[in-house]
């Protein structure tokens, strides 16, 4: 039997991949409706899925045979949006960040949670081959005691202008909650709190570089957090970048892993033939997209989706980083493993 999705919201750049997505999956997906507050990204969303255009996201809401919503609104609107979507109790996919910062974050998980709802969100990078076998070593103690890990996510977004119509909102901080540290630090702050766990304290230098979008937009960040077992962590992201080769780096007393160019070099003590000297490839199968997951979820597949806790646990340490280039201080998140 067919499950129906509504869009409530098409304002988020990853907004095309998602239609795209769905259009492959229509043997098993009906779109109910698109709506966004914008009629004309409501219109082109709706063609793009043969679906009907939503008057008002009312519509979604009292439409009782829609299964779950897709919410890809501005940041800002989260909260309201997830709020109609517990009410009508619609399962969720929502585009990180989950929330404008952690108090709305915290309310959106609590509400989610409460009422037993498939909840997901766009940390797609835990899918990755590399990412996956890294985990499964830290967890089988490969690395030994780990000192200290590096996670990087930039892009030249600024620099090639990618926000400059269509996806303004995304850099507006007034909108969109944060610039670019936020925007793409999120998805590695989730890689590095799913291999280590929830920093206590953290602190960050972050700044606007070419002020394309104002000086309140940052366009790139530096940030140290204090992890559990006393592992060093620093923190890249920033849409001023010409590349990004180096996204990962974990060094232990046992073993040593850093990604360059999308390889993964592996070397442990621990593991027969991890030399290091050349790409390891004994890698898992790449799981499936973070939406991919999310629909096969609706579809009563086992799959390890985001919590809305842990969604929310990104945005308070990520709004405790800003916080900290602020004050020009340490922070601590409040966070306990």
């Amino acid at each position: 039997m067919k499950k129906r999705i509504a869009l409530a919201g098409c304002a988020h750049i990853h907004t095309p991949a998602f239609v795209k997505m769905l259009s492959e999956r229509s043997a098993n997906f009906d779109i109910a409706g698109v709506w966004d507050p914008d009629p004309d990204r409501a219109k082109k969303n709706a063609e793009a899925l043969n679906a009907p255009v939503c008057a008002s996201d009312a519509e979604i809401w009292n439409d009782g045979s829609v299964d779950a919503v897709v919410i890809c609104s501005e940041t800002k609107l989260h909260g309201d949006l997830v709020g109609k979507a517990v009410a009508a109790k619609k399962h969720m996919f929502v585009e990180k960040p989950l929330g404008f910062a952690a108090k709305d974050a915290l309310e959106m998980a609590a509400r989610i949670e409460q009422a037993g709802l498939l909840f997901q969100t766009g940390y797609f990078r835990r899918g990755d081959a590399v990412f996956q076998f890294l985990r499964e070593q830290i967890r089988n103690g490969a690395f030994g005691t780990v000192s200290r890990v590096r996670m990087t996510n930039c892009h030249s977004g600024s620099l090639g202008g990618w926000f400059d119509s269509e996806w303004r909102w995304m850099a507006d901080p007034s909108i969109a909650g944060c610039g670019a540290f936020g925007d793409l630090g999120t998805h590695v702050l989730d890689i590095m709190m799913w291999f280590f766990g929830k920093p206590e304290r953290v602190t960050a230098e972050i700044r606007s570089v070419t002020a394309r979008y104002g000086a309140e937009c940052d366009e790139t960040g530096e940030a140290i957090l204090q992890l559990p077992g006393g592992i060093i962590g620093t923190l890249a992201a920033g849409w001023v970048d010409l590349a990004n080769p180096v996204p990962c780096q974990i060094s232990g007393t046992e073993g040593h892993a850093v990604v360059i160019n999308g390889e993964l070099f592996f070397k442990s003590s621990r593991v027969e033939g991890a030399d290091g000297k050349s790409p390891w490839t004994k890698l898992p199968e790449s799981k499936p997209h973070a939406f991919i997951r999310f629909l096969n979820a609706l579809l009563g597949a086992e799959e390890e989706l985001v919590s809305p806790r842990e969604a929310a646990e990104r945005s308070i340490v990520m709004e405790a980083l800003y916080a900290a280039n602020r004050e020009k201080c340490w922070k601590k998140t409040g966070l306990l493993n």
